[in-house]
């Protein structure tokens, strides 16, 4: 019985996001990634656990890595630590800076109308790269 194709998914809400955060993931610098719980919920989709492989798109949609789920948790906004802030790369990787791209892509890029409340739930997943796919 052949295993199931891994979700196929890109970084962010834009081309040039997805591509500069997948940059980060094959540079051995971003490790983690945080989502809205909100956002799952309105779309419908099924929150990742470890072990889940899912396929990285760049922002052309290209298939460009593929990686491996090792921890997912949710917490409130408020409660994301510097440790999860740092491992996924972005910017000066601390927690102040976390808190103000995320607040703002919240708001402006939710799918379900719901934005951004500092309480929020957050899934908080931590993942491994497999497999760099070069590009051509």
């Amino acid at each position: 019985m052949p295993e199931q194709v891994p979700e196929a998914w890109a970084f962010g809400a834009e081309p040039a996001q997805a591509d500069e955060l997948l940059a980060l993931v094959l540079a051995g610098i971003k490790s983690a990634t945080a989502s809205s719980l909100w956002d799952y919920e309105a779309e419908g989709e099924p929150l990742p656990t470890a072990g889940d492989l899912s396929i990285l798109l760049d922002g052309r949609g290209e298939p460009r890595a593929v990686i491996r789920s090792t921890d997912v948790h949710v917490v409130p906004f408020r409660g994301v630590d510097a440790e999860h802030a740092h491992a996924e790369g972005e910017g000066d990787r601390s927690l102040a800076y976390w808190r103000v791209v995320h607040e703002q892509f919240w708001r402006q890029h939710s799918p379900g109308g719901r934005g951004f409340d500092d309480q929020m739930p957050v899934v908080c997943e931590r993942f491994t790269l497999v497999h760099p796919v070069p590009s051509s």
